[in-house]
C-alpha cells in the first residue's frame, strides 16, 4: 500500500510535549503565549501547552521547537535542558518521522514536583 503520512504542527507539538514530560526534572509546562494563557484561564489544558512548533524556513522539511518548562527544585538545569532536547529530537524522529533543526528550551520557573 502506497501513501503519504502528514503530521500537523499541532499533533507534533502534542507529541513533543508528552515526550518532554517524561524527562526527569521537568515539573510541567508553562503557557507559551497569549493563546495558551487564555486556554488555561478558561480551565482547559491542552497536551501541547508550552510547546511551539514551526516549519524551519531555512531547512525545508525540518521543524523548530520551543519549550517553556518549569523544572524541579534542586535539579541541575543544564542537565535537564540537555536531556529534554535529546528526548524530544528522538521522539520527533522515531515517532513522527520528522527532524528538528533546532530545539530551544526556555526555563520559566522552578517548582516542586
Amino acid at each position: 500500500m502506497q501513501g503519504r503520512v502528514t503530521v500537523t504542527e499541532g499533533a507534533l507539538a502534542s507529541l513533543l510535549a508528552l515526550a518532554a514530560h517524561e524527562v526527569p526534572g521537568v515539573v510541567g509546562m508553562a503557557p507559551a503565549g497569549l493563546r495558551d494563557q487564555v486556554v488555561r484561564i478558561l480551565g482547559r489544558q491542552e497536551a501541547s501547552e508550552g510547546v511551539v512548533v514551526r516549519q524551519d524556513p531555512a531547512s525545508p522539511g525540518k521543524y523548530t521547537a520551543d519549550f517553556y518548562v518549569v523544572v524541579a527544585v534542586g535539579t541541575r538545569i543544564p542537565t535537564v535542558v540537555e536531556s529534554l532536547a535529546e528526548r524530544v529530537a528522538f521522539a520527533a524522529k522515531k515517532l513522527a518521522g520528522v527532524e528538528l533543526s533546532q530545539v530551544k528550551v526556555h526555563v520559566v520557573g522552578v517548582g516542586r514536583g
